[in-house]
């Protein structure tokens, strides 16, 4: 842990407890009753990481990403707030569902969508036509689109062209992940003339995620050498997607008239909003705080997000063992995606058996003081992910809890 993090987690700020210590006893007196696992999410920290993020956007609208928080409440909570405004949704059935709940009526789709059952509830609907926009990066979607729902028996669709943002510095080599085709600002062109002369659509939005910038810690600990590498590539790039982006936002608007171009993610908020090509910022992990973002120099949000498992045994005197544990992130298999042991401090993973699907051993000083009923407080990798293993999460304000249910706690499962 680098000295920053340590500094900044002790005390109090605004109501939020950074004091670990003092956390490990509100989370324990708060759900004390409850039987584990239990996830929770601290009000105090969600509401402080909601702010200090629209501080950080400069006066531009941020939009919500729901796949980092999966709960409606907390969804709702956060929109309420000056400077957030519309969603980021992940499936098309997802925004279907956040219209027709009242969420909010603006969603933009982050991904392309072959949900025919949910594109002809679209194309049938001029309420959800009106409040959705989906990706696209290529015809063959406007083809899949058409054959659903005939362009002259329907309601304009609401289009947004995904640009690819990795950073392509010499010949095959790619930085970034791989997401859109249209990289150039000629093919973004291209794309749009070709929209433009088709019945039945309208695009409105162009975006453009820099995943190798707002997703990629500058500051991994006990690696200088990645730091250093990181740090150099992201000055390069962010400048060549600058220029790029204004570039593709001026040969799309040749065709169509922009309501908005986003960009960015939580790792990001203030270098894409000061771009002037874009309009808007999304963010959403920042309002958990999992331990992907403990890696930024830039910016790092409080920790808002934590689940507890029960000590169930003691098979030595520094090694406590707790029920599941398991909960481990999705991306590239390697430690960053495990879960972080957090309170109480002192505690780790053994090496060679990590977060066990039925049980998990911890070892440390902190296990010598455990004991079987005890609770050992986790922190998630990445943000939404957490939603996935509950039905509710208990929402914590001073020392109550409040149930709150996530996706899956409400029957869905937008990702099959």
């Amino acid at each position: 842990m680098n000295v920053f993090r340590v500094t900044r987690l002790t005390g109090y700020r605004a109501g939020v407890f950074t004091d670990r210590t003092a956390l490990h006893q509100r989370l324990d007196s708060a759900t004390g009753h409850l039987e584990t696992p239990v996830a929770v999410v601290d009000l105090a920290a969600f509401d402080d990481n909601a702010e200090r993020l629209s501080g950080r956007a400069g006066g531009k609208p941020i939009r919500v990403a729901s796949k980092s928080v999966r709960c409606r409440t907390l969804l709702e909570r956060v929109l309420a707030r000056p400077g957030w405004h519309g969603v980021m949704a992940y499936t098309l059935p997802e925004a279907i569902w956040l219209v027709r709940t009242g969420v909010t009526g603006d969603v933009l789709v982050a991904y392309p969508t072959a949900d025919r059952t949910a594109l002809g509830e679209l194309a049938a609907d001029p309420e959800l036509a009106a409040a959705i926009t989906i990706m696209v990066d290529h015809p063959s979607q406007l083809d899949l689109i058409d054959a659903v729902a005939a362009p002259g028996g329907r309601s304009p669709v609401r289009l947004c062209i995904d640009l690819d943002a990795s950073w392509r510095p010499a010949g095959p080599l790619h930085i970034g992940v791989r997401r859109s085709p249209v990289h150039s600002a000629a093919q973004a062109g291209g794309l749009a003339r070709s929209i433009a002369g088709r019945e039945g659509f309208r695009l409105v939005g162009l975006m453009c995620y820099e995943a190798h910038i707002a997703g990629v810690g500058d500051n991994p600990p006990g690696q200088a050498l990645r730091a250093r590498a990181i740090r150099m590539m992201q000055s390069r790039a962010l400048p060549e997607l600058r220029e790029r982006r204004a570039a593709a936002v001026r040969a799309v608007r040749e065709h169509a008239d922009l309501e908005f171009v986003n960009g960015g993610g939580t790792g990001s908020v203030a270098a894409t909003s000061a771009d002037p090509a874009v309009t808007e910022v999304t963010a959403g992990s920042g309002l958990y705080g999992p331990t992907l973002f403990d890696t930024y120099r830039n910016w790092q949000p409080s920790p808002a997000a934590f689940f507890a498992l029960s000590v169930v045994r003691r098979p030595a005197p520094r090694i406590a063992t707790v029920l599941g544990g398991g909960w481990i992130a999705s991306g590239a298999p390697e430690p960053s995606r495990l879960p972080v042991p957090w309170l109480p401090e002192g505690l780790r993973f053994k090496a060679d058996e990590g977060a066990g699907e039925v049980q998990t051993p911890l070892l440390g000083a902190a296990a010598e003081r455990l004991s079987p009923g005890d609770r050992v407080w986790f922190r998630h990798a990445k943000a939404g992910e957490l939603c996935e293993h509950v039905n509710e999460l208990q929402l914590i304000d001073g020392e109550t809890a409040t149930p709150a249910p996530t996706y899956r706690g409400e029957g869905h499962a937008f990702l099959g």
